[in-house]
C-alpha cells in the first residue's frame, strides 16, 4: 500500500482530476448519487450511463480510466459489461457493485473476468473512494508495465536484428581478412626479393622461400638462427636496427649461401613491426634485395667509363693538338681554305672532347665517387671572377649584366667547392647569354637568407613554356620542344647535382617571350665576414 501511495503522489492535482472514470447503473438517483460522490472527491472528467450498451459505445472512441459497474441491470448484467469491456482494455480496473445475495457471482467474476475489486451496496464512500483512487493507480501502473513491455519487445526485436547483421558482418570480416590474408601470403611466398620477420635479439622468427633461395636453408633450418651468422655487414650495424625503432636501409650487405658458400650482395630495409601493445622491443621485418645483376652493371659502367677515359679522351686530345698545329704555323703556311678546314675540324673534336668530358662528370655524380672539396671564401669576389670569365660574350652581345646584393649577402663568406659552384654559376649565366637577344639584361641577385644562399639569375629572353619546366634538369634534355641551342642538355643536369651534392635545391620558373629566372638554395652556407 506504501507503495501504491508513493505513485499516487507522483500524480499533479491537474491529473488527478483529469482521470476519466465511467460509471454505469440502470438506476438514475444510484448513478446521480456515485458521480456527486466523485465530483466533490476531485473527479471532474466523470462520465455516468444507465445502459451498458451505450457505455460500451462510448469507451470504443475514448478509453477510460476506471469502469465503475452495478451487477444487476436489464439486458446486460455488470459481469458481461465489464467482459466486454475487457476485451476493448485489458489494462483498466474495474470495480463491479453488487449486492450481498450476488457476493458469490461477484467473487466468480474476479478470478474469471479480471475485475480488480467488487463494492458491496450499500458502500461506505471512504472505502470506495480508496478503492477507486487505487483502480486508478493499478491502471496506470499497468499501462506504463504494458508500455516498458511493448518497448522491451521493440528493443528485443531490434537487437535480435543487430544481432544477425552482426553475425553477417562478422562472417563478411572474416572472409575478407581470410582473403586478405591469403593475397598477402600470396605476395610474401611469391615476391622475388626475401621477406624475414627476426625478433629484437636478431634471432630469424619467419622466411618466405626467396629468402631460403638466397641462404639455401628451407624455414625449418632458418627459425630460431641468429640473423648475424647469415649476414656480413660492417660490425654492429646490424645492432642499431633494434636501438634505434625505425625504418634503416643497408647497402654493401652480402647474404652467405650455406649450399655454394658464395656471399651475394643484398640491400636490406628494416622497419620495426608496431603493435598496440607497449612493447619497447618490438619484432623487425627485413626485406632483402639480391643486387647482384646492379653490381654487374655498375663493373659494366666502371670499365665502359674508363674505356672512354682512355680510348676516347688521348686520340681526340692528340687530333686536336695535330690541327692545332696545322692551324698555328708550326708545320708551315697553309692557305685560307685549308685553314678554315681544319679550323671546323678542330672545333668538331672539341665538342666531342667536351661531350665527352660532360659524361665523365655525369657519372661522378651518378656513381657518388665525386667528393666535394669545400672551402670558406669571399662570396663578392667570386661572383664577379665568374661574371668577368662571360664578360667578353656579354660585350659582345651588348647585353648588360647586374648584380645585386641582399641582406648582408655582400659582407658574407661561403662554404663551397668553389669549382663545381663556379660550374653552376657559369652554367646558368651562359644559357642566359645564349637565350637573351642582343641588347638585352640580365640581373643576378644574390640573398643572405639565414645564413642561406639563394642566387637567382633572370634573363628577358625567350622564355619556356610552362608544360616544359619539369624537363629542365634531366639529362640529355634541355627542357623545351622549342629549340634553344646545340648543347649537349647535360649543363643544367650537371647544376642540379652539384647544388643537391650540396644539400641544396635548384628550380625555375619562366614565362614565353617574356624571360626566365634560374634560381639555387645551398643552405647553412654563409657568414657574415669578420671586420679586421
Amino acid at each position: 500500500m506504501l507503495y501504491i501511495e508513493e505513485i499516487w503522489d507522483k500524480f499533479s492535482m491537474e491529473e488527478y482530476k483529469s482521470k476519466k472514470i465511467i460509471a454505469v447503473d440502470d438506476e438514475e438517483i444510484v448513478l446521480s448519487t456515485l458521480k456527486m460522490l466523485l465530483n466533490i472527491e476531485g473527479f471532474d472528467n466523470v462520465e455516468g450511463f444507465t445502459s451498458p450498451q451505450k457505455a460500451l459505445e462510448y469507451i470504443k472512441a475514448n478509453k477510460p480510466d476506471l469502469i465503475i459497474s452495478d451487477f444487476v441491470m436489464p439486458q446486460m448484467n455488470g459481469i458481461e459489461f465489464l467482459s466486454e469491456a475487457k476485451k476493448l482494455y485489458s489494462d483498466v480496473s474495474m470495480i463491479l457493485l453488487t449486492g450481498y445475495a450476488d457476493k458469490e457471482n461477484a467473487i466468480k467474476a474476479i478470478n474469471e473476468v479480471g475485475i480488480y475489486k467488487y463494492i458491496e451496496k450499500p458502500w461506505d464512500n471512504e472505502d470506495l473512494l480508496i478503492n477507486i483512487r487505487n483502480g486508478i493507480e493499478r491502471s496506470d501502473l499497468i499501462s506504463r508495465l504494458n508500455q516498458k513491455i511493448e518497448e522491451l519487445s521493440a528493443a528485443k526485436s531490434q537487437l535480435e536484428k543487430y544481432s544477425h547483421s552482426l553475425e553477417e558482418l562478422v562472417m563478411q570480416k572474416t572472409a575478407d581478412l581470410v582473403e586478405s590474408n591469403t593475397k598477402l601470403s600470396a605476395i610474401i611466398n611469391y615476391c622475388a626479393d626475401g621477406i624475414v620477420i627476426i625478433s629484437s635479439d636478431l634471432k630469424i622468427l619467419q622466411a618466405n622461400p626467396a629468402f631460403e633461395n638466397l641462404t639455401g636453408l628451407d624455414i625449418h633450418l632458418l627459425e630460431n638462427k641468429d640473423f648475424n651468422e647469415l649476414v656480413c655487414t660492417k660490425e654492429n650495424s646490424l645492432k642499431n636496427i633494434t636501438s634505434q625503432n625505425k625504418e634503416l636501409l643497408l647497402r654493401d650487405v652480402f647474404v652467405k649461401n650455406i649450399i655454394n658458400e658464395k656471399q651475394i650482395p643484398v640491400e636490406i630495409s628494416f622497419a620495426p613491426i608496431l603493435s598496440d601493445k607497449s612493447d619497447n622491443k618490438p619484432n623487425i621485418v627485413a626485406v632483402v634485395r639480391n643486387v647482384s645483376l646492379q653490381k654487374e652493371m655498375e663493373r659494366l659502367r666502371d670499365d665502359f667509363i674508363a674505356t672512354l677515359t682512355h680510348d676516347l679522351r688521348t686520340p681526340l686530345l692528340a687530333a686536336i693538338q695535330t690541327l692545332q698545329f696545322f692551324l698555328d704555323g708550326t708545320l708551315g703556311h697553309i692557305e685560307d681554305k685549308p685553314k678554315t678546314l681544319l679550323d671546323t675540324m678542330k672545333k668538331s673534336n672539341e665538342d666531342m672532347l667536351g661531350l665527352v668530358n660532360a659524361l665523365l662528370e655525369v657519372y661522378k655524380y651518378e656513381s657518388g665517387k665525386l667528393n666535394l672539396c669545400k672551402t670558406t671564401f669571399e662570396l663578392k669576389k667570386f661572383i664577379n671572377e665568374c661574371i668577368a670569365q662571360i664578360q667578353a660574350l656579354a660585350d659582345k652581345k651588348n647585353i648588360e649584366i647586374t648584380v645585386t646584393y641582399n641582406e648582408n649577402s655582400e659582407n658574407s663568406e661561403i662554404t663551397a667547392d668553389r669549382n663545381e659552384l663556379r660550374r653552376v654559376i657559369l652554367n646558368l649565366c651562359g644559357n642566359a647569354l645564349n637565350h637573351t637577344k642582343n641588347g638585352g639584361k640580365i640581373e643576378i641577385t644574390v640573398s643572405n637568407k639565414e645564413n642561406d644562399l639563394i642566387l637567382n639569375v633572370k634573363d628577358n629572353g625567350i622564355g619556356i613554356p610552362s608544360n616544359d619546366l619539369s624537363k629542365l634538369f634531366k639529362r640529355f634534355s634541355q627542357g623545351t620542344s622549342q629549340k634553344r641551342s646545340a648543347g649537349t642538355g647535360l649543363g643544367l643536369y650537371l647544376s642540379r647535382q652539384i647544388i643537391e651534392a650540396h644539400n641544396g635545391k635548384i628550380w625555375a620558373e619562366s614565362k614565353v617571350s617574356e624571360g626566365s629566372v634560374f634560381s639555387f638554395m645551398i643552405p647553412d652556407s654563409l657568414k657574415i665576414a669578420e671586420k679586421i
